[in-house]
């Protein structure tokens, strides 16, 4: 990626992201090719290729979107002078799917997730529907918990520039957090069974899932649960957009339907 990746890096807080696919998909096919020698069919074939692989329509974007980028940086640094694929269509498939649990369903997961062996991955989704935190931000060390004040700091949602974003607990959280036993054991919240840091924990979600009888459930749905807890509990989209760390009072609005259903008496079951 050049200087792409030093320059975003202290300016972008998704840079990580950036460097992952670059590194998983771009990289193999363009990254001896030098940047006047990009052709544009070559790049419009490429995003269409992903799909084959079974990338979903949405990442494939990223990924067209991250070339982009470096182009633009390089017409911005004069070492192009056009962009070849400033103007490419992407996919933009629909990625507003909400996946909500109704009361049955909710108590079927939580059945599993409070009685299944695995408990790292267990209290891992346990608080990620106590919080609303995406599963990168919970995957972090003590040092971010404040027990006293009932927050904990969040580095990749940052409040404003080089502050930290601060996400409240209920008491749910805070029993998850008291089940863990890693406080002065470990620096992490979440370890596995060997004792290290806990890494991907989809392959045990895919099984939990299966056992709760709800195989469309994907672990970021947890966080649209606890949305849907806030509204329902009366709290505005504007209270929620805080909560959720939201850059945009734009994303927040996915879930107005759920203030209107709540007004009506047709809203989510909350648990508190």
């Amino acid at each position: 990626m050049g200087p792409y990746l030093p320059h975003v890096q202290p300016r972008k807080r998704s840079w990580k992201k950036d460097e992952s696919l670059f590194r998983l998909r771009v990289r193999d096919r363009f990254g001896d090719v030098r940047l006047t020698d990009l052709k544009r069919q070559e790049l419009q074939a490429w995003h269409a290729d992903l799909l084959k692989f079974g990338i979903k329509a949405a990442t494939a974007d990223h990924h067209l979107k991250l070339v982009r980028q470096v182009l633009n940086m390089a017409v911005e640094w004069g070492v192009i002078d056009v962009n070849p694929i400033a103007r490419i269509k992407l996919f933009n498939p629909d990625n507003r799917l909400e996946n909500y649990l109704d009361p049955a369903e909710l108590e079927r997961l939580l059945k599993v997730l409070r009685t299944d062996d695995n408990r790292p991955v267990c209290n891992v989704a346990l608080f990620l529907l106590s919080t609303g935190a995406r599963l990168n931000e919970a995957l972090v060390t003590w040092a971010y918990i404040d027990r006293e004040n009932r927050v904990w700091r969040i580095p990749q949602r940052p409040a404003r520039a080089n502050e930290f974003g601060q996400c409240p607990w209920n008491d749910s959280a805070v029993e998850v957090l008291d089940q863990l036993g890693t406080e002065g054991r470990s620096e992490h919240l979440f370890v596995g069974r060997t004792g290290e840091h806990l890494g991907n924990v989809h392959k045990v979600w895919d099984r939990l899932r299966q056992a709760a009888g709800l195989p469309h459930l994907r672990l970021h749905d947890l966080r649209h649960q606890y949305a849907s807890f806030l509204v329902n509990s009366g709290r505005t989209l504007y209270e929620v957009q805080k909560i959720l760390g939201h850059s945009s009072h734009a994303v927040t609005e996915r879930y107005a339907h759920l203030s209107l259903k709540v007004a009506d008496g047709r809203g989510p079951t909350a648990r508190r």
